[in-house]
């Protein structure tokens, strides 16, 4: 699963607020951020509820101050709070997880994601949106293998979203090939200018419709030279 980024800070004209991208058929955390000035206490709730094509999977709080509830549909979840603390929403993240479906398309931006905090009364306190992006599968190299010496211009394969471009790099700047993804998943290419005798670090970027991911960089060496590049 995707990992929880940063705090997002309030957008304009909302309250709360959070972001998240999701690769298709995986989960990721979205944090929702942006209580300020006077906020219910004990027994107050903030629910979220998942945009169209998205459901809420997890509530990872570990904060005894809180207490969580998950529909069984994932449409719905929330945090209770049930500490006695005069300001329980305010300087804090809120964490929900959320999930796409696989075939969910990338670059789409989910609708319908709305946050609601709520007083103990049920009377509505605060409001607001996340905003949540179907994002790209991490690549991956199957070819070539590391610790096997290569020639200059080794044939080079992987697999990714079907109709993502793939960019093969020498480091993180250096383009080795370019090519796209086939329907089944697949691609490879192989280097224009050989690569130069010595150490590698090879990773693939792939992107699709304004989103992107990148592989884990594998370690090979071209010739008989055995120190892959730094």
């Amino acid at each position: 699963p995707a990992a929880a980024g940063a705090r997002t800070p309030a957008a304009p004209g909302r309250v709360l607020w959070g972001a998240v991208t999701v690769a298709p058929g995986q989960e990721a955390t979205v944090e929702i951020a942006g209580v300020t000035g006077s906020a219910p206490g004990r027994g107050s709730t903030l629910t979220l509820t998942a945009p169209a094509g998205a459901r809420v999977t997890g509530l990872p709080l570990a904060d005894s101050g809180y207490t969580g509830a998950l529909a069984a549909s994932g449409r719905t979840a929330s945090y209770t709070a049930t500490t006695s603390a005069a300001e329980p929403w305010q300087d804090r993240v809120f964490p929900f997880v959320l999930a796409v479906p696989e075939d969910a398309r990338p670059g789409t931006v989910l609708k319908g994601c709305t946050l609601r905090l709520t007083d103990a009364r049920g009377a509505a306190r605060a409001a607001g949106g996340c905003r949540v992006t179907v994002g790209l599968a991490e690549p991956t190299l199957t070819r070539p293998e590391s610790g096997v010496p290569l020639d200059a211009r080794p044939e080079i394969a992987g697999t990714a979203h079907p109709g993502a471009q793939i960019t093969v790099l020498d480091g993180t700047d250096t383009e080795v090939c370019s090519t796209t993804t086939g329907p089944d998943g697949r691609w490879t290419c192989t280097p224009g200018p050989p690569l130069a005798p010595g150490g590698h670090r090879i990773q693939a970027a792939a992107t699709l419709d304004g989103v992107g991911a990148v592989s884990q960089q594998i370690a090979v060496t071209v010739g008989t030279a055995a120190t892959p590049a730094d």
